[in-house]
């Protein structure tokens, strides 16, 4: 085994790799047997979401990894560069200079998979249709400043924003922006099952036991057009239930690359060679891992709560003894390699727990110790680690002798609901960008449709960011990024505590893999392709 890693960039997205192997023989891809993933993600049928691949409704990773290699959005992030170049679109500009109305030409001869024409009503449905849903869980804010939508002609749509945004042609580069196929879609419901309509590189065929997927098959679409060349004409997606049975898969040839989720235990021991036939990839990572506040919820209410939690978190401990060292403490909500970040966070509580500066917090407020707390989680989402992090969590605060705190599980779905409906004080979240800008950090977290559903307002950082929209250089942006991380630390409405890495592995046979991830921490299926390292 030989570890390959990334050089870490300026800005996130700009994966430039340095390869520390030999290089590769055989063809381009295109053999007739699928390339064979393996996850531990789950993508299932559930009661609180029947449409996990509807783009309306589906704002998590397991289901933006399908949506990626099987929908066109009109941009797409490139393999390196910041900078989104157009996918479904010939070309998109602004038409004007105050970033308010966005154009875009398509591509002459789309169809989606069906046989469909895709064309400059679909996109306007599909946005539209996003607006209209409005689902709680889905990703509808990224595309809320659309004013309305034109149609000139068959080929040409023209965005309207209710106010400057230099980050739209981003927000069309996810998701969230994926083309649906009007006459298979409703405008006012979901599309609920396994089974999509797209125009992207891939078609879908899922195989399931009941309603819980046990495997996904991504079939190259001969039709499509678009900036991604696929170096495969298939990929198998297969479903694990653990991290241990998927490794013991890559070891015995039964899949060929594995990524989400592995454990530190594993990422060690691929990086030591346990398996001379398996090579670890390391790449730059944006994933951010926090602890959310409801700041309306009588047990946190009280700011000094808060800013005395963050006093006692040790993040470093965490990091090392939790996860060993596979990930990094982090100490603002805009991670390392995003524009605007620093370290605010260490600068108003420090690297090491202080349990004396805690307790005159909290004296100061006439808060009562110890303050009883349940630290919520998900069981089944961020992987197996995620119990044995939150009960670390759970000791650091009750040693301090300030807190009374337990720790509680939830299956995702469940999680989910009870987050959104304000049932927990504390609850952890992970966050992969939506797009490598300081504005995804930022802009989802506050407000009235904020995402995590906290209750956080400031009327500081609502009036910072949408001046950060207007400016197109975005590193003109970083004091103001900077000053939103300052407040963020004085108001702990969050609590950022790591880092993450990216890790895929692959067995030598297959190449690629260094692409495979992007700055959203999404599979590049097309990136994979058979062949023979030397």
């Amino acid at each position: 085994m030989i570890r390959k890693s990334l050089v870490l960039p300026a800005l996130l997205g700009v994966l430039a790799p340095v390869v520390t192997s030999c290089g590769v023989v055989g063809d381009s891809g295109g053999d007739d047997d699928a390339i064979v993933v393996g996850t531990t993600d789950r993508l299932e049928l559930t009661k609180e979401n029947p449409a996990p691949l509807d783009p309306a409704t589906a704002y998590d990773i397991n289901s933006w990894n399908v949506l990626q290699n099987t929908f066109q959005t009109l941009m797409r992030m490139p393999r390196t560069g910041s900078e989104p170049e157009p996918d479904a679109a010939e070309q998109c500009v602004f038409a004007d200079r105050l970033s308010e109305q966005y154009r875009c030409t398509l591509r002459d001869g789309l169809t989606f998979t069906n046989g469909h024409d895709l064309t400059a009503e679909d996109v306007k449905f599909s946005v539209e249709r996003m607006l209209k849903i409005k689902n709680p869980n889905g990703p509808f804010p990224l595309l809320a400043n659309v004013d309305t939508v034109e149609t000139p002609d068959e080929l040409t749509v023209v965005f309207h924003l209710k106010t400057p945004d230099a980050t739209f042609p981003l927000k069309l580069a996810t998701p969230a922006a994926a083309i649906v196929d009007s006459e298979v879609y409703e405008k006012d419901k979901l599309y609920e099952g396994f089974e999509i309509a797209g125009s992207g590189p891939y078609s879908l065929k899922v195989e399931h036991d009941d309603d819980v997927a046990t495997k996904a098959v991504y079939t190259g679409n001969g039709d499509y057009k678009g900036e991604v060349e696929p170096q495969n004409d298939a990929v198998e997606v297969r479903y694990f239930d653990t991290s241990k049975s998927m490794e013991d898969a890559i070891a015995g040839g039964d899949i060929d690359v594995m990524g989400r989720s592995l454990k530190p235990g594993q990422i060690n021991r691929l990086d030591e060679g346990a398996d001379g036939d398996v090579s670890l990839f390391e790449t730059p990572g944006a994933e951010i891992a926090y602890l959310v506040f409801d700041v309306e919820n009588p047990t946190v209410k009280d700011r000094a709560v808060r800013q005395a939690a963050a006093e006692v978190i040790d993040r470093t401990k965490l990091a090392r003894d939790v996860y060993q060292r596979t990930v990094d403490p982090l100490y603002a909500m805009i991670p390392r390699g995003i524009i605007g970040h620093n370290t605010a966070f260490h600068d108003a509580y420090g690297d090491r727990p202080d349990a004396d500066g805690a307790r005159e917090l909290l004296r100061e407020a006439g808060v009562d110790t110890p303050v009883k707390l349940t630290l919520n989680y998900s069981t089944d989402h961020y992987g197996e680690t995620t119990k044995a992090e939150f009960e670390e969590l759970r000791d650091q605060l009750n040693r301090s002798g300030l807190f009374d705190a337990d720790i509680k599980g939830d299956t995702w779905e469940t999680y989910k609901k009870n987050y959104a409906e304000n049932r927990y004080a504390v609850y952890g979240l992970h966050w992969y960008p939506d797009f490598p800008d300081p504005d995804t950090f930022t802009g989802p977290f506050v407000g009235e449709e904020n995402f995590t559903f906290n209750n956080y307002d400031s009327s500081v950082i609502e009036d910072l960011i949408p001046r950060t929209r207007q400016e197109a250089q975005r590193e003109r942006t970083t004091d103001s990024f900077e000053r939103i991380q300052d407040v963020l630390a004085s108001d702990v409405p969050y609590l950022p505590l790591w880092q993450g890495k990216q890790y895929i592995a692959a067995r030598d046979t297959v190449t690629g893999a260094e692409w495979a991830l992007n700055s959203s921490s999404t599979l590049q299926l097309w990136e994979l392709r058979r062949g023979l390292s030397e």
